[in-house]
């Protein structure tokens, strides 16, 4: 590790910055991973797009479809590929503790930056609060890596603002990704904002969240890889024109993307989203792949409605454009 334990916010706080997104994981057709295609998206993310951060084996990535040798394998490319260029995040995420611990170990042990385990599914949501409160201790105390943690409504509960004050006090949690309404994350802000970085998967509310809740982590989705091209790194310059403190050219930059993401929203089937953003990745030249069961592979009609708005969008596949 880059930190020895006592360290970790700080060094979480120093580092743990700007746009981090969360990589889809590319199946070969016989459904075994594409090590090699894995591998072209890091590069193309981490230095074409210039993403700061990755968060490997999520939701996005199918992870609970992977076994836990794929995932652990999943740690190690993302590490080898991203050579110390960018940060990574790997989820750990498991109903099953010891499988928790056992992936937090070997992403410790193979230098990831930290690890993200979102909050579990709690069949009888009796003692809510202490049954978290213990379940993240018992993480925290079992390796030395900094923790992020997750709320998200998947869970069938959200953590509340109080209860993540309170685990915000254990020594290694340096962040969350809070998915939740804004008054939720904006409260948390408030209660926790000297100890932990709160941040939110919406890309739409990001611009809004570094100027108005003073954030320096988008932790994190899959936008910063659709929305973007070599030649046309909107999402890119209106956070770093935000971070220099130019909120008038950022917000015409950030509003000029919506046509983007209406083609991103518009043609996703609701049951679909995997498959849907793998196929936008292969339009963008990307290796999108295959999705694993149980999720769904898109029909030819919704292929061929998603390349009609990819294709009228406006995003830029040529020559890089200056900022703003």
């Amino acid at each position: 590790m880059k930190y020895a334990r006592k360290d970790a916010k700080s060094y979480a706080r120093a580092n743990m910055k700007g746009i981090w997104a969360a990589a889809l994981t590319p199946f070969r057709a016989d459904g075994a991973l594409d090590e090699d295609g894995f591998r072209r998206n890091i590069a193309h993310w981490t230095g074409e797009l210039g993403i700061d951060g990755l968060f490997i084996a999520g939701k996005q990535g199918e992870f609970f479809s992977m076994s836990v040798d794929e995932r652990k394998r999943s740690f190690e490319i993302a590490v080898d590929a991203t050579a110390g260029r960018v940060a990574t995040i790997m989820s750990c995420s498991d109903q099953n503790m010891d499988v928790v611990i056992d992936l937090a170990r070997h992403a410790q042990k193979v230098g990831a930056d930290y690890i993200v385990v979102h909050a579990p599914v709690l069949h009888f949501l009796k003692a809510q609060d202490e049954t978290l409160l213990g379940y993240y201790r018992r993480i925290t105390d079992a390796v030395d890596i900094g923790v992020a943690l997750w709320s998200h409504p998947d869970s069938g509960y959200l953590m509340s603002p109080a209860l993540c004050n309170r685990l915000a006090d254990l020594e290694t949690v340096v962040a969350i990704k809070y998915s939740v309404p804004r008054e939720m994350y904006a409260e948390l802000t408030r209660l926790a904002g000297d100890r932990i970085l709160v941040s939110t998967a919406s890309e739409e509310e990001w611009l809004d969240n570094i100027l108005e809740l003073n954030w320096q982590l988008y932790l994190c989705s899959s936008p910063p890889y659709l929305l973007q091209t070599a030649a046309d790194r909107r999402m890119r310059d209106y956070t770093d024109l935000a971070f220099t403190g130019d909120a008038v050219r950022a917000k015409a930059v950030r509003d000029s993307l919506e046509p983007v993401r209406h083609a991103l929203r518009s043609t996703r089937p609701a049951e679909k989203p995997h498959a849907h953003q793998k196929y936008w990745q292969d339009l963008l030249g990307q290796t999108g792949g295959a999705v694993r069961a149980p999720m769904l592979e898109l029909t030819a009609e919704e292929k061929a409605a998603t390349r009609r708005a990819f294709e009228s969008c406006g995003l830029q596949l040529g020559a890089r454009r200056a900022a703003g």
